[in-house]
């Protein structure tokens, strides 16, 4: 993880040269303030987040383990019962598939052959 480097004094404390063509002092000033208390929000934030993380995590902890809860579908798929054989095989699939498309897609297919 990144370490931070400047704290909000150190961008408020921060002197540049000057020199003959330099920016307006003004300017650079009014946008480090706005730096700074992005800063300390952001700063802030961070140390809300952990706190709520702390938290999060003792709560976790100390939750008894329970059995996950059994996810529902929005949209159900019919209950299809296949007869349970030994013998269901590849082709048996591929014909059931077959007659299946031939009901869903009725004469498009017959007509697309």
């Amino acid at each position: 993880m990144a370490s931070i480097i400047f704290t909000p004094k150190d961008i408020f404390d921060q002197d540049f040269k000057s020199s003959v063509r330099g920016y307006s002092k003004q300017e650079v000033d009014e946008f480090l303030d706005d730096v700074i208390k992005d800063y300390e929000t952001y700063a802030a934030l961070v140390k809300d987040l952990k706190a709520e993380n702390a938290r999060l995590k003792e709560e976790l902890a100390n939750k008894p383990q329970e059995a996950p809860a059994p996810t529902v579908s929005p949209n159900p798929q019919p209950k299809v019962d296949i007869p349970q054989s030994a013998s269901v095989t590849n082709f048996d699939i591929l014909k059931r598939l077959n007659r299946l498309e031939k009901e869903v897609f009725g004469k498009q297919i017959v007509d697309s052959e």
